[in-house]
């Protein structure tokens, strides 16, 4: 195995500093050696005797380790004692700018980033199972990296920031998270990061700056075709570029995602209720839901977000107002637009005691708490979304009471872990986005009732089943015998009883079934998306990797297994067959 980068970057930093130091070091043991073999000695004879080379070196060795046996191997003349004075202060003063050269190197910025960048390559390369690259760590990079651990994924951070990437090994994360202080627009570290082997599953781009995420997009894409690529993007040309890098690469933008989430919760507020309680928000019930007013809504800030959040409320006949202190040339078209900050004098004119909701989405928190507050003192009545840009600030903004709180690093994080975990869960929603109102609250009622009646209170888990790749499922329906997604479901040790899961998706490539019956049947290429309790999880994928249970599941009869039990069972049936 050939070394890496930052390997061979150690050893140049350790030459580089060392080289003068060792060479020191040598000159002088070497100038010591020799004066030792020349200056003559007596022995007890009085006869003129010459240390040998081995003498020499070893006479400096114990001097030189503080041991001090002794002179040999006889008594030193005054003039080998002497040139002993000379060498061993020679050698001290050597040692001394020795280990001043090691402590210069110790503490040099360079040489600690190699040597951090080594072990980092090393942990990487021992990695042997599913592992996702996040090039960012901030807001969103965090959330998504605690979503991806508690699932049980390996996590491979890079950030600029040296203090971000210490803080990983003071996170209690559930899965091995691994952490790199580099720019991640540099392919070596994508490299290092281990973005070119088999198990490497997605990269996602998170930085704030754009043009970083791009590149870290093109250089995954170009380096790795297979691997799952997400990047979160705002901007109109960086998007078009993204998106002819293909399919496997996904765009996310916070702004454009949650508008389309509004709209569809206004349609239907229980959407809303089944989102929080899929992806694990404490305290969400199934039989609680977040009633949308449909009156006219008030747009402080009209920014990304205001623009995405507009045009989706219009879509749903829902008509806005709008406050921003600095608007475009463009914003002069728009109709109900008031220049200015939102202060109850504006808020007043925009008419907040007869709107029916309030969007506080300006880019600073304390701007969007003091809208807040105006808005409560107005009409205490008024449905009110505010927009939480810093993470940190979650306790304020939850003492705030707002009707419904957007955190843009949520959603993109939220959105990231959906499409990579569970990417089924798309066409689920958007099966009830696409009906009409009177029949998708039915529908969708319905299924969330089914989830509470299975699940209950116990907190939901996704997992996504593979069917090629759940290998007693796959032998037993290539050999040619049916399987039902209602076999799979079985309870193992009742057969009369299913185990707390449901499945919310089957399909294959763009063929999908939302809530497919239990007598659907699978095949080999299906896709299919689960949603029941940790423990039933394990159950069934116990089920789908045991062929002797899943055969029991099906047929309803215990085959024996091992050798010499099927023999007897051979043997038995032999016996029985009537003549």
């Amino acid at each position: 195995m050939s070394q890496s980068p930052s390997s061979n970057r150690v050893t140049f930093i350790i030459l580089r500093y060392m080289r003068r130091p060792i060479m020191v070091l040598i000159a002088v043991y070497a100038i010591s050696m020799v004066g030792w073999i020349l200056i003559p000695g007596i022995d007890g004879e009085g006869n003129a005797q010459h240390l040998s080379f081995f003498h020499a070196f070893y006479f400096l060795t114990y001097t030189v380790t503080t041991t001090g046996f002794g002179e040999l191997p006889y008594t030193f003349t005054d003039a080998q004692r002497m040139w002993g004075i000379v060498s061993l202060y020679a050698g001290v003063i050597a040692w001394f700018y020795a280990l001043g050269s090691i402590l210069s190197l110790v503490q040099n910025a360079d040489f600690r980033q190699s040597l951090a960048e080594r072990r980092f390559a090393k942990g990487v390369a021992q990695i042997s199972e599913p592992f996702c690259i996040i090039c960012g760590f901030g807001n969103t990079g965090a959330l998504l990296t605690r979503g991806l651990s508690d699932v049980g994924m390996t996590v491979i951070v890079i950030d600029k920031n040296n203090e971000r990437i210490k803080t990983l090994i003071l996170r209690d994360y559930r899965a091995q998270v691994f952490g790199l202080c580099a720019d991640s627009r540099i392919p070596e570290h994508l490299i290092e990061a281990g973005l070119l082997k088999p198990n490497c599953k997605a990269v996602v781009a998170l930085t704030k700056d754009e043009e970083i995420n791009l590149k870290i997009t093109v250089t995954a894409r170009l380096m790795n075709a297979n691997v799952w690529v997400a990047t979160q993007s705002t901007s109109e040309i960086h998007e078009e570029t993204l998106a002819a890098l293909g399919s496997n690469v996904h765009i996310i933008d916070p702004f454009q995602t949650f508008a389309k989430y509004l709209g569809a919760v206004v349609r239907n507020p229980a959407i809303h209720t089944l989102n929080q309680w899929l992806a694990g928000t404490p305290g969400t019930s199934l039989d609680e839901q977040l009633p949308v007013p449909k009156g006219t809504w008030i747009l402080c800030g009209f920014g990304r977000m205001g623009r995405w959040i507009r045009d989706s409320l219009e879509a749903e006949g829902i008509s806005t107002v709008v406050i921003e202190p600095n608007p475009s040339q463009h914003d002069d078209q728009i109709p109900n637009l008031f220049v200015g900050r939102a202060s109850q004098e504006n808020l007043l004119r925009a008419g907040i005691e007869q709107a029916a909701g309030i969007v506080a989405g300006t880019d600073h928190d304390s701007e969007n708490l003091s809208i807040l507050l105006n808005a409560k003192a107005l009409n205490p009545e008024i449905f009110l979304l505010v927009r939480q840009n810093r993470y940190r600030n979650q306790l304020v903004f939850q003492a705030a009471r707002a009707d419904f709180i957007m955190v843009p690093a949520l959603v993109s994080a939220r959105r990231i872990l959906f499409l990579l975990l569970a990417p089924l869960l798309k066409p689920f929603f958007e099966t009830f986005r696409r009906q009409d109102g009177g029949s998708d609250k039915l529908v969708l009622s319905n299924v969330m009732e089914q989830l509470a009646a299975t699940i209950g209170s116990s907190q939901p888990v996704l997992l996504t089943v593979d069917a090629g790749g759940a290998s007693a499922l796959l032998s037993v329906v290539e050999s040619g015998q049916e399987v039902t997604l209602g076999d799979v479901l079985t309870d193992p040790t009742d057969r009369n009883r299913q185990i707390a899961c449901v499945a919310l998706v089957i399909g294959s490539g763009n063929e999908q079934k939302v809530m497919p019956a239990p007598a659907t049947t699978i095949q080999p290429c299906d896709q299919i998306l689960f949603c029941g309790t940790p423990a039933a999880l394990r159950v069934l994928d116990s089920t789908l990797n045991n062929e002797y249970t899943l055969r029991y599941l099906i047929t309803g009869v215990d085959e024996p297994r091992g050798h010499v039990m099927q023999w007897f069972a051979r043997r038995h049936a032999s016996r029985t067959k009537p003549t």
